[in-house]
C-alpha cells in the first residue's frame, strides 16, 4: 500500500455537466474564503463556452484557476493540467485560503486526486 503525504487541504465538487458544480462552488468559496480550480478538459480554452458548461459570470467575485489559459488547437496534457492544478493548489494555500477543485474530466480529476506519475 502507497502512503501518500497531504500537501493541502482540498474541498472537491464532481459531477458532469450542468450539475450544478458551479452554482454549489461559488457560495462555497465565499464562505469559506476559497478559490475554484476548474477541472474541465473543455473549460481550460478560450471560446469554448457553449457546451462546456462555462458559466464565468456566476462566479462573481470568487477567483478561478485553469479556465480560458489555453487558445483552441493548443496541445494540452492530463500532465500539464496536474502540474498547473498543483501550482495553484501551493499558490491559494500560501495566501491561507482554501482550494476547491470542481469538474467532471475523470481523467483531470484522478491526476490531481491520485497524482500521475
Amino acid at each position: 500500500m502507497t502512503e501518500h503525504k497531504r500537501l493541502f487541504n482540498l474541498l472537491t465538487i464532481l459531477g458532469p455537466t450542468a450539475s450544478g458544480k458551479t452554482r454549489l462552488a461559488v457560495p462555497l468559496a465565499e464562505r469559506l474564503c476559497g478559490e475554484i480550480i476548474s477541472a474541465d478538459s473543455r473549460q481550460v480554452f478560450r471560446g469554448m463556452d457553449i457546451g462546456s458548461g462555462k458559466d464565468l459570470h456566476e462566479y462573481g467575485q470568487v477567483p478561478y484557476h485553469l479556465i480560458d489559459i489555453l487558445d483552441a488547437g493548443e496541445e494540452f496534457s492530463v500532465f500539464a493540467f496536474q502540474r498547473l492544478f498543483l501550482e495553484a493548489c501551493h499558490d491559494i494555500t500560501a495566501r491561507r485560503r482554501l482550494p476547491i477543485l470542481c469538474g467532471g474530466s475523470g481523467m483531470y480529476l484522478d491526476a490531481a486526486l491520485r497524482g500521475y506519475r
